[in-house]
């Protein structure tokens, strides 16, 4: 087993989380999903958003993590979690065996992160997809006025040291999707401070640090449109 990407997809977690019971940007997640849905949940962490599924939409609710320490999180709130690697795809599960899949902050540890998203698409019905936004103002400025490579909440380590192998835009997102047949059901562009959340309605790839992506699959992958 690799490992790196789900390890590291924990390690993110901590550094987004709020100061309350339930990271802020999660409850715009838990609002995406209808009630009684079934959820499987890639790098699920400690299980904080599977547990609210649970509570809130009375979802069946399963993960897949790779962090030992996680999963006995998971396992002691009474959620079924696979040990596994992210890396290595989704091929025990079934094309549109489940109605959501859900990737939290996971994507820019993966090494290719392409493929989980196409995978993910074939499992789920739809797809729920967050991503932190590169292309946020204050990225922007820091590279374009301090000459150095960035660093925010979301994006908090040193060019040498960070987990992050592969970031994006929000923008860049969008043209992934529209390249690979994915309809963007809704579009969730956020702020996330300490204490709270602020929805971003204008120019988001500039003014918002986070996006949440609700996916469904048009097509079919085929011939040159195949990674």
């Amino acid at each position: 087993m690799r490992g790196l990407g789900i390890l590291m997809s924990g390690e993110i977690r901590t550094v987004l989380r709020s100061n309350g019971d339930l990271r802020h940007e999660f409850q715009y997640i838990v609002n995406t999903v209808k009630p009684g849905s079934t959820v499987l949940d890639l790098g699920c962490g400690s299980g904080e958003l599977m547990k609210a599924l649970q509570k809130q939409k009375r979802a069946r609710v399963q993960g897949i993590e790779l962090s030992d320490t996680a999963v006995q999180s998971c396992v002691e709130k009474g959620l079924f979690v696979y040990h596994g690697d992210l890396n290595e795809g989704l091929a025990d599960f079934n094309d549109n065996s489940v109605d959501y899949v859900i990737l939290t902050s996971t994507l820019q540890v993966l090494e290719r992160p392409d493929l989980l998203i196409l995978e993910a698409a074939r499992v789920g019905r739809q797809c729920v997809v967050s991503v932190p936004n590169f292309g946020y103002w204050r990225v922007r400025f820091q590279l374009m006025f301090q000459g150095v490579m960035p660093k925010t909440e979301h994006l908090p380590y040193e060019w040498y040291d960070t987990p992050n192998i592969h970031l994006t835009t929000l923008t860049d997102f969008r043209r992934f999707c529209k390249k690979y047949g994915l309809h963007i059901e809704q579009e969730i562009d956020l702020v996330i401070g300490e204490q709270s959340c602020k929805r971003i309605w204008l120019l988001p790839n500039f003014f918002a640090d986070y996006g949440i992506f609700v996916l469904r699959r048009e097509t079919p992958l085929t011939g040159s449109d195949k990674i």
